[in-house]
């Protein structure tokens, strides 16, 4: 079995733009070394917004070297990117961006949706490449609800969504430059649940909202627990009704080199991403973002 290497806190959260309200709950300055394929995760929510004309969220920004992958629990939220891609995904839905060689995007709710208001309840992982996948070509996948497997878990412990990866021989939707697994799970309280994560590959249990029992270390809301690479499946206890999301991955454990939106191998590489940045390399928004 994985055992808990240790339980990361965020008691304290910021705004991304003014339509994101999160928590950082890993880093990749701190945490990414040990979590390899895996850089950062944010939070956002659950809050209730009010109806608005206004747009809420990030305009246009960059990123270069790795993935960004939305998750939405509840809410809308509308991307688009200088390669002409993106949509609006809803509860369910998951947008899997590849920055890689370098990509510009923006952010907002989504636009009938903020005309409404509601609970709105979303998560952002950033996922790391290799060195030699970093100049790839940038990418969009868009996945819906429908798309995502759900896996019942043995003795009606509750239920995953297999959105990267697989499990019980349901395989998501997602495609990773690397092995992965990324589940959206949701365990009835008092249930116990042994969920198979592969032997060397990194694992943490990311507790969105309720509280687990892993090997005698309880991890409640916003707390990550990191599992040790040695061992073939994790054991766990929900103490409480429990949202939270799985990942494992195999380990690129290659040099990082990270400053804001770029995630490389060097500095200098870091460099050469504001050079090109400045260059105008990274293309350009549709016209239709602007206005």
């Amino acid at each position: 079995m994985k055992h808990v290497e240790q339980i990361w806190s965020t008691p304290r959260g910021h705004w991304v733009g003014d339509g994101f309200p999160v928590r950082t709950l890993f880093n990749y300055n701190q945490h990414a070394p040990v979590l390899s394929p895996f850089l950062m995760l944010d939070y956002g929510g659950p809050v209730q917004f009010q109806p608005t004309e206004a747009r809420r969220g990030v305009g246009e920004h960059p990123h270069r070297g790795f993935e960004t992958v939305t998750i939405v629990f509840d809410g809308e939220v509308e991307h688009l990117d200088s390669t002409g891609r993106g949509g609006t995904i809803g509860p369910g839905d998951v947008q899997w961006m590849t920055a890689a060689s370098g990509i510009l995007h923006e952010e907002f709710h989504g636009r009938e949706w903020a005309r409404k208001g509601g609970k709105f309840e979303m998560a952002q992982l950033w996922v790391n490449l290799p060195a030699k996948d970093k100049r790839a070509a940038p990418g969009y996948q868009g996945i819906t609800a429908a798309q995502i497997p759900t896996v019942a878990l043995a003795n009606g412990a509750g239920s995953a969504r297999i959105i990267a990866g697989e499990l019980d021989g349901q395989r998501g939707p997602a495609r990773s430059f690397t092995p992965m697994h990324v589940w959206d799970v949701r365990l009835k309280a008092g249930c116990a649940a042994e969920l198979p994560l592969p032997e060397g590959w990194t694992g943490a249990l990311v507790v969105l909202q309720g509280r687990i029992d892993v090997d005698g270390t309880e991890a409640a809301d916003a707390q990550t627990v990191h599992l040790s690479r040695a061992g073939s499946a994790v054991a766990l206890k929900a103490l409480e009704e429990t949202h939270m999301l799985v990942l494992s991955g195999q380990p690129i454990d290659e040099p990082i080199a990270a400053y804001g939106p770029f995630v490389m191998n060097t500095e200098a590489e870091i460099r050469q991403a504001f050079i090109d940045l400045q260059a105008g390399h990274f293309g350009e928004m549709p016209r239709a973002a602007k206005n």
